[in-house]
């Protein structure tokens, strides 16, 4: 679905990433966790076009119109209501409005916010206007996700709640998905491969985790599972070498 091969990118002199490479096959799950200042955001604005590559190739089997994006912020447009949020994407899209509206209502629907569809986004709180972020990102049937920490404002439980969402429907549709995170847990728990990127500058994959969890996956008792410690202490260990080589 997406490959990335020895990725070379900076802001203007200031190196970045250099030989980065990475792999989401189709209908996987894939994080991509580092250190602050890595390069992790960077890599997926170099795959969505919004920054232009010193070196290296990215190559997607789709077309651009198949491929979404979940910011950390959540975008919705303050006036316009939940439904018409979810809407405007598929609009933009060419799909007729009354089929864009229904569409945008049964998706509000599968992410539990049954009775909000006519909410402004400054009446819904934070894990609702993130339900409805997903909810236009999913509407418009992506095959590939590029996901940048989208979760981070959002407390433990309702953060626990939209991932668990978002892999029943990620599971249900085999959408691809490409995270970034800081969060090791989460990466694990969701994912089936973490990349790890090292210290920057010139930022390199440093190590690639198979996460042979089974599915369906539940995110909170795949915390559980007897790999998962094990694999976290690998994770943490690599990642505080990485940090801790960039302060000497």
């Amino acid at each position: 679905m997406l490959r990335v091969d020895s990725l070379a990118l900076a802001y203007g002199a200031t190196p970045v990433l250099e030989g980065a490479s990475l792999e989401v096959p189709s209908g996987k799950f894939v994080s991509l966790v580092g250190p602050s200042g890595s390069g992790k955001s960077s890599l997926l604005r170099a795959v969505i076009g919004l920054q232009q590559p010193l070196a290296g190739v990215i190559e997607t089997d789709i077309g651009a119109g198949d491929i979404g994006m979940l910011f950390q912020d959540d975008a919705l447009l303050p006036w316009r209501t939940a439904e018409q949020n979810v809407a405007l994407g598929l609009k933009l899209k060419g799909v007729a409005a009354g089929t864009a509206i229904a569409s945008a209502r049964q998706w509000i629907t599968r992410l539990g916010l049954y009775g909000l569809s006519e909410r402004f986004p400054r009446e819904l709180s934070g894990g609702q206007r993130k339900r409805v972020a997903l909810a236009q990102v999913l509407a418009r049937e992506p095959q590939l996700i590029l996901m940048d920490e989208p979760f981070a404002s959002l407390d433990a439980i309702v953060r626990a709640r939209v991932t668990q969402d978002l892999v029943r429907l990620v599971e249900l549709r085999g959408i691809s998905v490409l995270l970034v995170t800081h969060d090791l847990e989460e990466a694990l728990a969701l994912s089936d491969v973490v990349y790890l990127l090292s210290h920057g500058p010139r930022a390199r994959i440093s190590g690639r985790y198979e996460v042979n969890l089974p599915r369906p996956r539940d995110v909170i008792k795949a915390r559980s599972h007897p790999d998962f410690a094990p694999l976290l202490q690998r994770l943490w260990n690599d990642l505080s070498r990485e940090v801790g080589e960039r302060a000497a």
